[in-house]
């Protein structure tokens, strides 16, 4: 204890001094308080007691002991109960008839150390959501009838398609476009080799108006005869707007296509036929050779080389002059003959996606029918019918679309797999295929050993039943066994020896 306390002196006291004259130092003082103020300073900051304390000294409609409200494990729960238990903005009717004052106050609640206000789940209700949207439509409805067409026609696609690889990738695509269009339509899909169940099953996911019908040839492997046999099913579906007198506006929606909504509200505009711009997407292939590619660079650099869109041209008073063309003179020799080349597809002079017509054009008894309109049995026997242009005596009538011309609302694209190539019917495996690349780990246990049924077990009772014990060798045997072994080794060690002497 001597010891101990020779051992301890404070900072500004003497080593010879008592510890009365320590005490009344003011050094130490100073370090005495300094020391009892750290104490009380770390007991209030303290985790459970500063909690406390913060709870008794802010809170101001505390009754009872916070541990319940401070101490729960299912914080959530009560974040919950907190808040229902805190919703004053309730509005009591009075019995005067007159309503109560509404209390908008939300007194402050001490959670941690911090005070915090409770709000609402901050989650949408899904209810409200639905409302919304249904505000959202009806306001675009609004809008549509006042700015938009007074009195819209139906909208009649029309779409020629087969079986294949890229089938389901291009319809789809097609058939959620059309089932974004504001106005009534009717689907009119032809299908090359006949109505298949694929492309039906395809059709009835859409929930539109349609009308599936199969055509007698079967689609060709090159692409100049692909062009003819789908001009032919254009032809096909427009006879059978003509029988069943469809009233509206003929789009010529190719499956493989991709339109804008805009080009649905423009075609409204049509009176009899009209011609849209398209972007023909047709240097994306990628050709076989590289050399090939830079002479097709080095001409359209050569030559300023126009934007690659197909349609209308006018002039300064937007009146029709002429057709912007694809210039094809740099893949001359070098574009895809059949379907599943790797060269450029390059598209026809005029495709027929670029117009669309009054279905009113092709009906036989129209009342306001123009003159200038030829008959469609005229184009019966015609081999290859490369735009509807061929339906109108003057192409000059034609009505440009889309500004004149300068919006593109559509896109001119043709990507196909190889003819070879296979692909499950409908896109469903059945059955499931092989496993090619293992999983390390699986989120599933592994699967517990079967037990053995009752048959199995009598089965396998019987088995060991009727076998009967093994015979164990003899000695004699082993030894003659042995004596054979020694026996051939030494006839071949013999002829080893004989080997080495030769």
């Amino acid at each position: 204890m001597s010891r101990r306390n020779n051992g301890f002196r404070w900072p500004s006291a003497p080593t010879d001094s008592s510890s009365d004259g320590a005490m009344k130092s003011p050094a130490a003082v100073f370090w005495l308080v300094l020391h009892g103020l750290c104490c009380l300073i770390s007991l209030v900051l303290g985790f459970r007691f500063s909690r406390l304390v913060f709870f008794l000294v802010f809170s101001t409609s505390w009754t009872g002991p916070p541990a319940t409200t401070l101490f729960t494990a299912s914080p959530l729960r009560q974040a919950a109960e907190i808040s229902g238990n805190l919703e004053t903005r309730s509005s009591p009717v009075a019995a005067g008839g007159g309503a109560a004052p509404v209390n908008k106050t939300v007194p402050r609640v001490v959670v941690g150390r911090h005070g915090i206000r409770i709000r609402p789940w901050p989650h949408p209700n899904p209810v409200e959501v639905m409302k919304a949207h249904e505000i959202i439509d009806r306001v675009q409805r609004e809008q549509r009838a006042q700015f938009g067409v007074k009195s819209p026609r139906t909208v009649i696609a029309v779409t020629p398609t087969y079986v294949r690889t890229f089938q389901t990738l291009h319809i789809t695509g097609v058939m959620h476009s059309l089932m974004l269009v504001p106005y009534d339509l009717v689907w009119v899909v032809v299908e090359a080799g006949g109505a298949s169940n694929e492309t039906a099953s395809i059709l009835a996911k859409s929930g539109l108006r349609t009308i599936h019908v199969g055509f007698d040839q079967g689609m060709p492997s090159t692409w100049a005869d692909r062009h003819k046999l789908e001009a032919k099913m254009r032809l096909h579906a427009l006879r059978i707007v003509r029988e069943e007198k469809l009233d509206g506006i003929v789009v010529f929606a190719d499956d493989s296509n991709m339109h804008s909504m805009e080009l649905f509200d423009e075609i409204q505009n049509v009176k009899w036929i009209g011609a849209l711009s398209i972007g023909i997407l047709a240097h994306s292939s990628t050709t076989t050779d590289e050399s090939e590619s830079s002479t097709v660079q080095r001409v359209a650099e050569d030559e300023n080389w126009p934007v690659p869109v197909q349609g209308p041209a006018c002039n300064s008073s937007n009146k029709l002059v002429g057709w912007h063309t694809f210039n094809t003179q740099p893949y001359e020799g070098k574009a895809a003959i059949y379907i599943d080349d790797r060269a450029t597809v390059l598209p026809r002079k005029l495709e027929w996606s670029g117009f669309v017509l009054n279905s009113r054009l092709v009906w036989k008894d129209a009342e306001d029918k123009p003159e200038w309109a030829n008959d469609l049995d005229s184009l019966e026997g015609v081999d290859d019918v490369e735009s509807p242009l061929s339906l109108a005596k003057d192409p000059s009538v034609v009505e440009p679309l889309g500004s004149c011309g300068r919006q593109v609302m559509l896109w001119w694209l043709r990507v196909e797999a190889r003819s070879d190539s296979r692909f499950p019917p409908g896109w469903v495996i059945d059955p499931p295929l092989e496993i090619t690349v293992p999983a390390k780990r699986t989120p599933w246990p592994d699967a517990p050993p079967e037990l053995p049924s009752t048959e199995k077990v009598m089965n396998i009772q019987d088995n060991q039943v009727v076998k009967r014990p093994t015979k164990t060798r003899s000695s004699r045997s082993k030894r003659s066994s042995r004596s054979k072994r020694k026996r051939e080794a030494r006839i071949a060690e013999t002829d080893i020896r004989g080997k080495h002497t030769d």
